[in-house]
């Protein structure tokens, strides 16, 4: 496994050189962050590259880093990190990128490389709301179209904006502002001797 790893991490950095942002191996894979305006070519050098081969994308997913293992964040908020499997070498990467503008969250699409791309990247869009420029079809993927937001993100209010219901006089499916109150959940605690136990 450490031989397997060696080599991987030997031919990303003799392959993809500067354009590697930083290179971490930690418990027995490799990630590596390129910088946005890199990140379509360095996919493309990761698939068509006979030292790397990475066929096939396993996952892509998006990330809101602002408020990180629960302490503030410096840098950049968006990142989309995706799992790359090259059959034939029989390794794996993480591929990360950050995007560039935290107010409008822009990376390229990966779907003309990996058509497994285009329902992650139309997650990502819903969920996390980075926008793949060169999707053929970012569209809301889990949410219904006219969803305000996006639930993934740290800020988004954990009870949303709006509820829809069925109305019966109008006979259709309505939105409405949200009606749930919200409350205070203290767990239950249970003082009772032998609880649980075989009486």
């Amino acid at each position: 496994m450490t031989q397997r790893l060696d080599n991987l991490q030997a031919a990303l950095e003799n392959v993809l050189g500067g354009r590697l942002r930083s290179l971490v191996r930690a418990r027995g894979e490799i990630t590596i962050t390129v910088a946005a305006g890199d990140y379509l070519e360095v996919a493309r050098t990761l698939r068509d590259d006979p030292a790397l081969k990475f066929e096939q994308l396993i996952d892509l997913c998006g990330i809101d880093y602002s408020t990180w293992q629960d302490r503030p964040w410096e840098g950049l908020r968006y990142c989309v990190v995706s799992h790359l499997l090259s059959v034939s070498l029989n390794w794996r990467v993480r591929l990360k990128v950050f995007a560039p503008d935290d107010d409008v969250p822009v990376v390229a699409s990966v779907t003309d490389l990996w058509t497994a791309a285009n329902w992650f990247e139309r997650e990502a869009f819903d969920m996390i709301g980075v926008i793949f420029e060169g999707h053929a079809d970012l569209r809301r993927l889990l949410t219904d179209y006219g969803f305000i937001g996006h639930p993934l993100r740290k800020d988004f209010p954990v009870s949303g904006h709006v509820e829809m219901r069925y109305d019966p006089e109008q006979k259709r499916v309505i939105y409405q502002p949200v009606t749930i109150e919200p409350r205070e959940i203290t767990p239950r605690v249970i003082r009772e001797e032998n609880y649980g136990g075989l009486h």
